[in-house]
């Protein structure tokens, strides 16, 4: 049976009854990917909470860290179709949508263009090291990821629906690559730091990985669920009280606007901007409804921080001179910007 099966009660009961269930499908969730991963409890909740607002994120980290196992485990869990794509400096915009090829009837001899879809169309898919492909490459993914549909001459194809992206970067290796412009960055939700395991949690990596015993997961939801979870996670309620203090910390990542801090003005080239706002809102609402909480507080919002801004703010080379990166200003804004005054 599916967990959220429709239920006849009133709407505030109803709206209870799923929050309720979402929490128990969350630590189902996590019960199940704790089997392939250890430890990285903050990158699957953040994870999670793209996942349930309908969304895409990036990941980065050093090779090695089980990224790619990472997302193909939660593919599984949610019973998600599931591809990966190795960004290449030869990958063409056709390796990734799919392209016409000439079909000829076998009958009739007639020849016509018929569609062959590229790996884009599935539910989930891993851009690996996308920024090792050229901006024309780049941007044939983005587009899809914006309009969840591809356009190949006069046709239009819909992508499968649900449909995430999550893409990889290497920190360490910059030679041969194209990183990604700023505007592209922002169509991701998140950007996820993935560190090095603790002592405790590397021991029991190698305990784990090489008893040579593949583990299968369970599912969990299915696409039908999941659609059902996002709009649980859309009637999370947001106070005017926390609007104000989103709209407070955007405004003052953007070095013209009035009051911004002095470390902004003097660290920043350009700030976030609208989206920005709305996805610490929408991750925030992600995180109290794992919490089983119908409403979101601004400690809620300041978790999500850091994976919502440390892409949107344009760093200039006094902060580089520095040492000060965009997570360090992060950090000093959450302890500058103070929550709304109750009237």
């Amino acid at each position: 049976m599916s967990p959220f099966e429709p239920i006849t009660m009133s709407d505030k009961q109803q709206f209870t009854e799923d929050l309720e269930r979402f929490q128990e499908t969350h630590r189902a969730m996590l019960t199940e990917l704790g089997k392939v991963i250890i430890g990285q409890r903050e990158v699957i909740d953040q994870l999670l909470a793209a996942l349930f607002c309908n969304a895409h994120c990036l990941l980065v980290g050093v090779p090695g860290l089980a990224k790619t196992m990472l997302v193909r485990a939660l593919a599984e869990v949610l019973q998600l179709s599931f591809k990966r794509i190795q960004f290449t400096p030869d990958l063409m915009p056709s390796d990734i949508t799919g392209t016409n090829v000439i079909d000829e009837d076998p009958q009739s001899g007639r020849r016509d263009f018929k569609f062959l879809p590229g790996p884009v169309f599935t539910h989930v898919l891993l851009a690996d090291e996308i920024n090792r492909t050229p901006p024309k490459t780049q941007a044939a993914l983005l587009e899809a990821m914006q309009e969840r549909q591809v356009s190949i001459g006069n046709q239009t194809f819909p992508l499968p629906n649900p449909f995430f992206v999550i893409a990889t970067q290497n920190p360490i290796e910059q030679e041969g690559t194209y990183p990604l412009p700023e505007a592209q960055q922002d169509r991701f939700m998140f950007n996820i730091f993935v560190d090095y395991p603790s002592p405790e949690e590397e021991t029991e990596i190698y305990r784990f990985t090489t008893h040579g015993k593949p583990t299968k997961l369970k599912p969990i939801l299915t696409a039908d669920d999941i659609f059902r979870v996002q709009e649980t996670v859309d009637r999370i309620v947001v106070s005017d009280y926390v609007l104000e203090y989103v709209t407070g910390l955007v405004r003052a990542t953007r070095p013209k606007t009035d009051g911004a801090p002095k470390f902004v003005k003097e660290y920043i080239d350009w700030g976030a901007g609208p989206r920005a706002g709305q996805y610490l809102i929408k991750g925030a609402k992600a995180l109290a409804a794992m919490e089983g909480r119908v409403n979101v507080a601004c400690e809620d919002v300041r978790r999500v921080a850091v994976p919502v801004l440390r892409h949107r703010l344009g760093t200039n080379f006094q902060a580089e001179s520095n040492g000060i990166g965009a997570v360090e200003i992060v950090h000093m804004l959450l302890k500058e910007v103070r929550e709304p005054k109750l009237t």
